[in-house]
């Protein structure tokens, strides 16, 4: 993904979205990489269930099974981050 390292965000405006759009995003930028097989996100969006609409949302509108799947995909999505940071592919500063 081409990045703006000056303003630490994509260059791509459509790369600068919140979870549940960049999911099928990642995917396009994983296949198009020699180490991407190394970088599999599940084929199902763990964050399809949610909208930006939902950051200002009373707790009380969500329920235990919907956190845990969305707890779930931020994990593996760090533990991705975390991955690329300890094989040079990211850098820790950005």
């Amino acid at each position: 993904m081409p990045f703006d390292t000056a303003n630490k965000r994509p260059e791509k405006r459509e790369d600068r979205e919140h979870a549940n759009g960049i999911w099928a995003r990642f995917e396009a930028y994983r296949c198009g990489h020699h180490r991407g097989a190394g970088y599999v996100l599940p084929a199902y969006n763990l964050f399809g269930d949610w909208n930006v609409s939902q950051r200002y949302a009373h707790q009380s509108q969500f329920d235990q099974t919907r956190a845990q799947g969305h707890q779930s995909g931020a994990a593996i999505v760090r533990a991705l981050v975390k991955k690329a940071q300890r094989e040079g592919l990211l850098h820790d500063d950005l």
